[in-house]
Formats: C-alpha cells, structure tokens, sequence
C-alpha cells in the first residue's frame, strides 16, 4: 500500500466495562459472577490435558532441586473442571495430581477460609471466569509442585486497613516449594495478597496485578537464609507496603515489575522494593511511578540495581552490597524498562487464553514438530517444519520453534489449516522469524518485484493459524533502499479465525497486513496480549479484526522524523473492520505526529467502507488532536472512523473531527460483535 503524503482508605472501585473478552467468556466473567449454567453441577474429568496445562515455571521454580524437576503441577494427573467450593477442596487436598480449571466464582464459607492445597496440582482459571471470593490458598510444609493460574482472588476485606485480626490472604506458604504464582489479579484481601514464609523457596511469581491492600507481598518470618525467589512481570499498585517485602532471602530475582501509586486515591506507598536482614537481591529493569521510598534495605541487606527508572519517586532509593548473577541458576530475558508498564498494563492477570476447556479435546489429537537451528529438532527451519504438515490436516498440529533468530521467509498455504507456530522460549523476544523483502525488492528469478503482499516475512493462507510467544519481524534497510518501494510487511493474513497471541510483529511500513482470502471472504483475527510496531499505514487491510490489550508502538522514520499513520483499513460494505480495544499507543516519538488512521481504498475502489473503532485504550501525546485523516482522495469522514472512552494525553473530546461513539453504539462494538460464533481459544 503507497503512502500518500499529505475517606475511606479502604473503597470498593468503580463498575467498569469489561471489553476485549470473547462473548462466550464475558458472560462467565466479572460482570456476572457464578452466573454460569451448571454451577451446582459436579466436577467434570476431560479426557486429555490442554495446552496450557503442560506449560512450566520459569525463574527459581524452575530449578531441580530438593528432588523437584521444576515446577509443573498436576500435568501429570487429569484435568477437572470445578465450579462449587466442595469440589475445589476435594481437588485441591487429594493426594493424586490434577489439574483443576476453575470456571465460576467460587465464594468461601466462612469467610477467610484457606484451602490446604496439595503437592502435584495445578489450579487455574477459565479465561476470565474463574473466580476465588472471601478467602485463598495455604501451601504447609513440604507442599510442593504447586501452580496457582489466571485465577481472580478477592475481597476477603473486612473494614480493617492494617487488620491484624483477620488473616485472610489470598495466597500463604509456610514452607512450600516449587511453587508458580502466575496471570492472577490478587486484590482487597484482609490482611495481605501474597505471604512467602517460613523458609518457603523456588517460588516464581510473574505477570499478577496486585491492587487495593494494605499489604501486598510479604516474604520471610524465619532467620535462615535459604530461600530463592523470582518475582518478575507484576503491576503493583494501590498497595502501601510490602512491595514486596523480602526478608533473610538467599537469593530474591525482581525484575520487570512496575510498581505504582496511583495518582488520586487515598491509599499512599509507604515503600516500594525491601531488602532486608541477610537478603541478597538483584533488581532489574523495573519501573517505579511516584512511590515513596522506592528501594530500601538493611544495613546487612544488599540491593543491586540494574536498569530501573524511577519517575515522580521520592524518598530512600538505595542500593549496596554485593548479590548474585542470576543467569547462573537459569536463563532469562529483560524487557525494556520503558515498555513495562504498557506492557504490563495489558498482559499482567487472567487471560481469556489460559484455562479455556475448549482447547481440552482439541489437544488430544494434536500433533507437535519441533524446529531448532542447531539441529536438535526435527527440522532446522520454520518453512521446513510446514512443509512437512499434510495437506488438508485435520486436526491442530503445534510447532515448536526452539529459541534463536531464524532468517527466512514461512508461507502456511491455504490447504494447511489448523496450525500453530509457537515459540518454545520463555519470552516472546526469544524467538525471532525475520526477513528485510520489500515491495519494491526484485525477486531473484527476475520475474519483478515482491509487491506489498508478497514481501511479508510470514504470509498466513489457512483456516484457524494461531501464532503465539515470538517476533515476526521485517528489517528492510529503508535508508539504504530509498530508491525502491518501502513497504515491507513483517506478517500478512488472509485467513479467517487467525490467533495472535503474546507475539510481537515489528517493522515500519506496511508491518501487519490483516487481509482476507477475497473479498468477498470474511477473515477474522484476533491478536491480544502482543506488540505491533511501526510507522506508516503498520495495521492495514481489510479483515475483521480485534486488537485487544496489547500495545500500539510508534516508531521513528528512518530519518529521525516523526509522523505516521497507525491503521489503514480498506473494509468491504457491510463488513466490520479494525477494533482496537484495551490497549495502549505510544512510542518514543514527537507530540501530535500521528494520525490514528486513514480510508484505504485499495485500487480506488469507491465501494468500500474502511472501519477503525478505537476504545477504552490509552493514548499518548504522540497522537494527533485531529486523529483521523484522508487518503488518496477519499475522505475519512465518508467512512468508519470513531473512538470511545480513551485515555491519556492524547485522547481528546468529541467533536466533528473526532466522533465518539455513543454508550449505545460501543454496546454493538465490542469484542464479540467482531468475532460472532468465534471464541479464540488455545488450542
């Protein structure tokens, strides 16, 4: 596509709009609680466990040791879906692994009730659904191989802000080990969020959002110095103290965290990050947003820190001693500090893809292939691995592409259907599928050049592709080409019931082509939790597709200038385009130099009616007051273009060059508008 220039302390919080969760997991969600049909009905066994009940711990919970191979869970027993008290306990406290998928609000009876959860389990939320009211967990000593998942723990308050009557956490270890904490919103719980105690040690806590306490994250209460903790990935806000908190540690591992006091609110940081007694802790790429006192430690504490940005912080910031390397005990990836709390804001918590029972039968028939470039896989390229998938296959066939940089061009063709290329990393930043054609790139046989379409990276034909946990990138050298067409797609889609899931697609312009098979086809995609980058015309096309919790990121031109246009949509009549929703636009570049969009109508075909709605997504001062703009002789204002309740500096009131949705118009703009008799589900 050219471009053409041109006083309580303690509240209960506010009713929000859920959006960006699928129909069939919204109604089971936080706007409804426990009102899913058969939640009086017993436990039911699956036959097989899904995709995300084989996924493992990362950070210390990874570790062999104390005759733990890492952490996880109850991989190894069946899988259960629960939806009364009765049956989370019977599960929780047997002896035999299992894998318990929580898929309603569970309310504790008597409240603060904490269910003594065994060895060997697994105990995760359905999508959004799977709620824990009034109470928690207890792992005693010598529990072990516990993962506790996407699950929602609340409000076991009790009017008391520093109550040291009721302790009622939402999750306490006394002792345990190999234990993952992961995805879960921990809130308004009556004495503290997370305890770690008691010399429990190869714990792993990531991606939670801890909010609305007094208390958020203690570890401690013993005067050995044994325990090794990970903390990376979590929101922490809304708390005062206990940030966490980490006492007599051996090894503590935080990185990647963004703790912040929110502007507004009567509950007020005392401290962030505490490094006490003999604890020796590594900080990392963390970002703390207006806490008092962000790091403090000991005088027989050591806090090294690397990489962390303090904004509106005041107070002790501290750092001394000497810790530990962490990448002896296990291999990790840094995000960028600046990313963290985009990042954080949109992929931190339950997640609609994680405890989905959808994906439970699917899984029984999948196959895996893996790929690895230094030939400890079955195939040594990505393309190689898709070749090797039957024509007309069936049923999910996943591969698994082991961590590296793989230069090469991957086509899944149309009669291939049911595949996932997943990265086996543990980041998304791990694996990388990269290549630099752009449209104006003679191909090698002499034949012309790629063209738009044809110079992606990885081009998507087939039905029901699901990408997840890695980079599709396109590094085309604009500044050493200038003299060829620039747009230079990192992935194209022209399929329907595409899943993009926790992946980054980077490029400049042109990045992620979002089309369809014809145009008279319907091509649904749905990306969440995942990185678009780039500068000009970056999500275009005409499919239908949600892009949901993720972040938007605006990227320089190649000769240091700001100015860009975010999507380009040349929807069909009568056919729902782009939806961005819950998500976040920023990026380091000048104030007011990008428009939201533009109309393109591909070929100068007047019968289209290009489509972007952008809501309840926050947006940075990069973004234009004006923020929607024409293309090629064709008027945005003929079309589709509208926003709904965002944020930031750079959303703006309604008026005639910015149209806002009406609360009944959003009510038929929302995920499940887009995705119809589609539920996107690991699979």
């Amino acid at each position: 596509m050219s471009e053409i220039s041109g006083k309580a302390r303690h509240r209960r919080r506010k009713t929000a709009l859920v959006v960006g969760v699928p129909l069939a997991l919204s109604a089971a969600g936080v706007m409804g609680y426990g009102m899913i049909p058969g939640t009086q009905s017993p436990a039911s066994a699956a036959t097989a466990a899904p995709a995300w009940a084989t996924d493992v711990a990362d950070g210390f919970a990874s570790v062999n040791a104390l005759g733990q191979n890492g952490t996880y869970g109850g991989r190894d027993g069946r899988t259960v879906t629960v939806r009364t008290l009765a049956d989370l306990e019977k599960y929780a406290t047997a002896s035999e692994p299992y894998v318990i998928v929580v898929a309603a609000a569970i309310t504790m009876d008597p409240v603060g009730k904490e269910i003594k959860v065994q060895s060997n389990k697994t105990i995760v939320g359905s999508g959004t659904s799977g709620h824990i009211v009034g109470g928690g967990f207890f792992l005693g000593q010598g529990v072990h191989n516990v993962i506790i998942r996407n699950l929602t723990i609340r409000d076991a308050y009790q009017g008391v802000w520093n109550d040291k009557e009721h302790d009622f956490d939402a999750i306490q270890m006394d002792g345990a080990h190999h234990v993952w904490i992961d995805h879960n919103d921990l809130r308004h719980m009556a004495d503290g969020l997370i305890d770690s105690r008691k010399d429990t040690t190869y714990l792993t806590v990531s991606w939670n959002r801890l909010s609305q306490e007094n208390k958020a994250f203690g570890i401690g209460w013993t005067d050995n110095v044994t325990a090794d903790i990970t903390i990376h990935h979590n929101w922490i806000r809304e708390t005062e103290q206990r940030n966490p908190s980490t006492d007599n540690v051996a090894h503590a591992h935080l990185y990647n965290n963004y703790l912040e006091d929110v502007a507004g609110t009567d509950i007020k940081s005392s401290y962030g990050n505490y490094s006490r007694g003999a604890t020796k802790m590594v900080l990392e790429n963390s970002y703390f947003q207006g806490i008092d006192n962000p790091v403090i430690r000991d005088s027989t504490a050591s806090v090294v820190q690397k990489g962390n940005t303090f904004v509106g912080t005041s107070g002790r910031n501290e750092s001394g001693g000497t810790a530990f390397d962490p990448r002896t005990y296990y291999p990790y990836t840094l995000d960028k500090t600046a990313d963290v709390p985009a990042l954080l804001k949109s992929g931190a918590g339950p997640r609609s893809s994680i405890g989905t029972t959808a994906a439970v039968t699917k899984s029984a028939a999948a196959t895996t292939l893996t790929v690895a470039k230094d030939g400890s896989g079955q195939y040594s390229t990505v393309q190689a691995a898709v070749n090797a998938v039957p024509a007309g296959n069936a049923s999910r066939v996943v591969i698994s592409v082991k961590p590296g940089t793989y230069r090469e061009l991957v086509k899944v063709p149309s009669n291939k259907p049911h595949v996932t290329i997943q990265g086996s990393g543990g980041s998304r930043n791990d694996t990388v599928i990269v290549y630099n054609n752009a449209s104006g790139t003679p191909k090698p046989d002499g034949s012309g050049t790629y063209g738009t379409g044809g110079s992606a990276t990885v081009a998507v034909e087939a039905d029901d592709f699901q990408a997840r946990n890695l980079t599709i990138s396109n590094d085309f050298d604009e500044k050493a080409h200038q003299n060829i067409a620039q747009q230079a797609v990192a992935l194209r889609t022209a399929a329907d019931k595409v899943f993009l899931d926790g992946v980054i697609v980077s490029g400049d312009q042109d990045t992620l082509l979002l089309d369809t098979a014809a145009k008279e086809k319907l091509g649904r995609v749905y990306m969440a939790n995942s990185y678009v980058v780039g500068n000009v015309d970056f999500v275009f096309g005409r499919a239908t597709a949600v892009i949901d919790r993720s972040v938007i990121t605006l990227k320089k031109r190649w000769d240091g200038s700001s100015a860009g246009y975010v999507t380009a949509p040349s929807t069909a009549a009568n056919r729902k385009g782009f939806l961005i929703v819950g998500s976040t636009v920023n990026g380091d570049v000048s104030a007011a130099s990008f428009y939201l969009g533009r109309p393109w109508h591909a070929g100068g075909d007047a019968t289209l009616d290009p489509q972007t709605t952008v809501r309840n997504t926050s947006l940075s001062a990069a973004v234009k007051s004006t923020p929607w703009t024409d293309m090629s002789g064709f008027s945005w204002k003929d079309d589709r273009f509208a926003e709904y309740k965002n944020t930031g500096t750079g959303a703006g009131p309604a008026s005639t060059d910015r149209p806002q949705l009406t609360d009944a118009q959003a009510s038929a703009q929302e995920t499940a508008d887009w995705l119809g008799d589609w539920t996107p589900s690991t699979s």
